[in-house]
């Protein structure tokens, strides 16, 4: 996506307005940051693209929530926690039956973390809700053992299907997908959607995770925020933008098309989505592991023509705008392949983002200041309310 904002400035005497809070430092945080001199992500020092060769998504989300990469034995009790924790509760997929066929997945899971707070919250005040670090990290871990239930029943039952029990043999990537499809994973499609979810799991004051932080700095409690941050991350200039590439691939069809659309997409001045980013200004760090995962799943499904018209439409984007992919453009198209349907692709990014939201969640509780901003009024000054009749 592409997004362009800087400071707006008026008389001497009026304030500087940046809008969209661009280039404003709001606050300090140790869980991650864009490292400048390499264009590299770190989740608390670690390069993402490392973390995402070599470390299971559970021992990211460890990392978020403590600052350190897990032993083996933090790492197995982790495990054991989540894998208790998975099941889909009866008062969630009651829930979820209530909405439509037609409701946005992402509707589906902002109902369903609502449901699972209101749960955790019941028979307690504001402030008791809020809780400490000790209680809001185990709600962290159930939450996040919860989701892949909630979004692979949402996909099943769009297609009609029964809901599959979730497997405590298989790590959570492997259970995700399992409980999506009621098949066996390939450990290459495992190891391409856990490199994703690692990828996804956390960057820095994003839109949702500023939301997050904002709900939380009322003292309100952690499903509240995780649910605001999931209103915030459905937007297509946020979290959207994967499902809007995949819808994009599919209009162009085929390699041999890209050109032609672009020209026409270009002169119709549409917003091309998975491309440009707020940070980075050289190509996003995190799109050469996702294209690599994308190149497997190409080869191993057999779809050289996707493949072919995902480099197309990337070679004409980059020579005429100069403008590089992000993240969703090449996670689009392997969420495809994996079988996910195109409207699921915004609650996989819940599924692992929670892991970073949550970890905001507990950094803003730990140093709380109330979230408000000033702004700048441009309104009608001073004036009579006039009289009842006066303009009959």
């Amino acid at each position: 996506m592409t997004e362009h904002s800087g400071p707006t400035t008026g008389q001497a005497d009026e304030p500087e307005v940046r809008r969209g809070l661009a280039g404003v430092v709001a606050d300090v945080t140790a869980v991650s940051k864009v490292d400048p001199e390499t264009n590299s992500l770190l989740y608390r020092g670690y390069p993402v693209q490392d973390l995402a060769a070599t470390r299971p998504f559970e021992a990211v989300a460890w990392l978020l929530w403590h600052g350190e990469l897990p032993t083996d034995d933090e790492l197995a009790g982790l495990r054991a926690t989540e894998r208790e924790h998975r099941p889909l509760a009866d008062d969630v997929r009651a829930a979820i039956d209530l909405l439509p066929l037609t409701a946005h997945p992402m509707d589906e899971l902002r109902t369903a973390v609502s449901v699972i707070g209101a749960r955790e919250a019941a028979g307690l005040t504001a402030l008791e809700a809020a809780a400490d670090r000790a209680v809001n990290l185990e709600r962290s871990v159930r939450l996040f053992a919860a989701l892949p239930a909630v979004v692979a029943y949402g996909q099943r039952r769009r297609r009609g299907l029964e809901p599959v029990e979730p497997r405590d043999d298989l790590d959570y990537a492997a259970n995700f997908l399992w409980t999506t499809f009621g098949q066996d994973p390939d450990p290459v499609v495992v190891d391409a959607f856990s490199r994703s979810l690692v990828l996804y799991a956390e960057h820095s004051f994003n839109a949702s995770t500023f939301t997050a932080r904002v709900i939380t700095s009322t003292l309100s409690d952690l499903h509240s925020a995780v649910v605001g941050a999931i209103a915030a991350l459905k937007g297509p200039l946020h979290g959207g933008a994967n499902e809007a590439v995949m819808d994009t691939l599919t209009e162009i069809g085929s390699a041999d098309r890209a050109a032609a659309w672009l020209d026409d997409a270009l002169a119709a001045k549409r917003k091309i989505m998975g491309f440009g980013h707020r940070v980075y200004k050289h190509g996003d760090s995190r799109v050469p592991t996702m294209k690599t995962a994308l190149d497997t799943l190409v080869d191993h499904y057999d779809r050289p023509d996707l493949g072919a018209l995902y480099d197309a439409l990337e070679a004409e984007f980059v020579r005429r705008k100069g403008i590089y992919p992000n993240l969703d453009y090449p996670s689009g198209p392997a969420y495809h392949l994996m079988g996910f349907d195109t409207p699921t692709f915004t609650p996989l990014f819940v599924a692992s983002r929670v892991t970073g939201w949550t970890a905001h969640v507990l950094e803003q509780q730990a140093a709380n200041a109330l979230i408000r901003p000033l702004s700048a009024y441009v309104g009608p000054e001073r004036r009579e309310v006039p009289r009842a009749g006066a303009g009959d």
